[in-house]
C-alpha cells in the first residue's frame, strides 16, 4: 500500500480512536446508552453523556467520521468522541453520540457507502448519516433532562456531512457545527472519489435556510482542502443555506482531525452556539 494511503488510514484510525484518549476534568455526570430505531429494521445505540441534576439541558448530538474500511469501521465503539461529549456534558449539555449504521459491533449493513467512484452518490451517503442522527435525536428528545428546543448538531468529516443533511429533517433545530465534512477522499491529498464536483453537485441539496451553521476546516486538510472548503460553503449558500466559513491554520501535518487534536476551537464554537440559542 502507499505511504500516502496508509497515513491517510491511520489518520482515520487516530480519529475514531482519539475517544481513547483521557478525558479532562470534568463536572458531575452520568453516562448510559439507549437505543434507536431507524427504518423498518435498522437499530443503533446512542450514548448519552448526562449533567447531573434534573434539567432540562440543551442538546448537542454529535456524529463521528467514517473510513471505507470495515476494519476501522468495527472499532467503534461507547467511547466514541468521549473526551468532547464529557466536556460539554459537564458544562450543563446533553450530549448524544450516536453509533451509525454499520460501526462498531452493530450487525446492520453498512448504510452510508457512496458506492463506486464513477457513480459516487454523495447525496444519498449523506441521507443515510441523517437517518441515523435523525433517528437518535427522535429517541433522546424523549429523556426527561433534554431540552429539545435547545438543540444543535456537531459532526466531524463524514458525520460533518450528515449533520448538513440531517439539518433539513429535525424541527426546531438551533444550529449545526460541522468540522471537516464531506465523503469521498481517496488516495492523496484533496482528491475525491469522482472529482470535486461529484461532492460539491451534492451540496446545494442540503440547503436549510433557516439553520444557522458554522463549517470549520483547517487551511492543510489533506481530505477536504481550503478550495474544496469554499467551493463546497460557495454552493451551500448559493442555494439558500445559511453558513460561516472558518478556513482554521494549519495543524500538524493533517489538519483534517483538527476536532480532536486541539481544544481551540471551543471559544468560537461555544460562542456561536450562545448566539444561538443553544446554551445551559
Amino acid at each position: 500500500m502507499p505511504a500516502m494511503a496508509t497515513g491517510r488510514r491511520r489518520l482515520f484510525t487516530i480519529s475514531l480512536l482519539a475517544a481513547l484518549l483521557p478525558a479532562l476534568p470534568v463536572g458531575a455526570q452520568s453516562r448510559r446508552t439507549i437505543q434507536a430505531s431507524v427504518g423498518p429494521a435498522g437499530v443503533i445505540d446512542v450514548h448519552l453523556y448526562l449533567p447531573e441534576g434534573a434539567g432540562p439541558f440543551p442538546l448537542i448530538v454529535m456524529s463521528h467520521g467514517s473510513s471505507q474500511d470495515p476494519r476501522v469501521r468495527a472499532l467503534a465503539g461507547p467511547d466514541m468522541m468521549r473526551p468532547q461529549a464529557s466536556a460539554y456534558a459537564a458544562e450543563g449539555f446533553v450530549v448524544a453520540v450516536p453509533i451509525r449504521r454499520g460501526y462498531g459491533q452493530s450487525a446492520t449493513v453498512w448504510a452510508e457507502d457512496y458506492e463506486a467512484c464513477a457513480t459516487a452518490d454523495y447525496a444519498r451517503a449523506g441521507g443515510a448519516t441523517a437517518e441515523d442522527i435523525a433517528a437518535a435525536v427522535k429517541a433522546v428528545a424523549a429523556e426527561p433532562k433534554v431540552d429539545a428546543g435547545r438543540m444543535a448538531l456537531m459532526g466531524f468529516s463524514a458525520g460533518g456531512w450528515g449533520s448538513l443533511a440531517a439539518a433539513r429533517q429535525i424541527p426546531g433545530l438551533r444550529a449545526v457545527v460541522n468540522f471537516a465534512g464531506g465523503r469521498g477522499s481517496k488516495g492523496g491529498p484533496n482528491v475525491i472519489c469522482g472529482g470535486d464536483e461529484a461532492l460539491i453537485g451534492a451540496v446545494p441539496g442540503f440547503a436549510a435556510p433557516g439553520v444557522p451553521q458554522l463549517w470549520i476546516y483547517a487551511q492543510n486538510d489533506r481530505f477536504f482542502g481550503e478550495s474544496l472548503a469554499r467551493r463546497m460553503h460557495q454552493a451551500f449558500t448559493a442555494a439558500g443555506g445559511k453558513a460561516q466559513l472558518l478556513m482554521t491554520p494549519a495543524v500538524g501535518e493533517d489538519g483534517h482531525g483538527y476536532f480532536f487534536v486541539s481544544t481551540s476551537w471551543r471559544g468560537t464554537v461555544d460562542g456561536f452556539l450562545r448566539s444561538h440559542g443553544v446554551t445551559p
